[in-house]
């Protein structure tokens, strides 16, 4: 994922996969959990700055008008009901959020693969 304010486009592109968390407009950046899988519950790990690609083509089809569910802000007491073990809650002064402890995606990984190892290590 990378900075940058969330589209219309790409949140109505990940709406069917799940439950969202932000807003068109609202500014995201790597780390932050953006939505929940609507079949595991696991993290959306999506780009949601992704904008549609602008042409003097004129499309056969027409553009329809993006339609989003609206997103409940969230409570400080749904996010701590909510909040998994490798994730923080962050609050400011207009909005509680939900981001990961690690932000960067490759360093999440190899943490996750390390944690596994030490485990596997101590069973045996």
């Amino acid at each position: 994922m990378s900075s940058g304010t969330a589209t219309s486009y790409a949140l109505n592109m990940m709406e069917p996969r799940g439950r969202l968390f932000v807003r068109n407009g609202d500014d995201v950046y790597p780390g932050m959990v953006v939505g929940e899988l609507s079949k595991d519950g696991s993290d959306l790990e999506v780009n949601p700055t992704k904008a549609k690609q602008l042409t003097n083509i004129r499309a056969a089809g027409k553009d329809e008008t993006i339609r989003l569910t609206p997103v409940k802000p969230w409570a400080l007491e749904e996010a701590i009901a909510y909040v998994n073990p490798d994730e923080a809650i962050e609050v400011t002064p207009t909005q509680v959020r939900l981001r990961k402890q690690i932000l960067d995606p490759l360093r999440r990984k190899q943490f996750s693969r390390k944690r596994v190892s030490d485990i596997e290590d101590f069973l045996n």
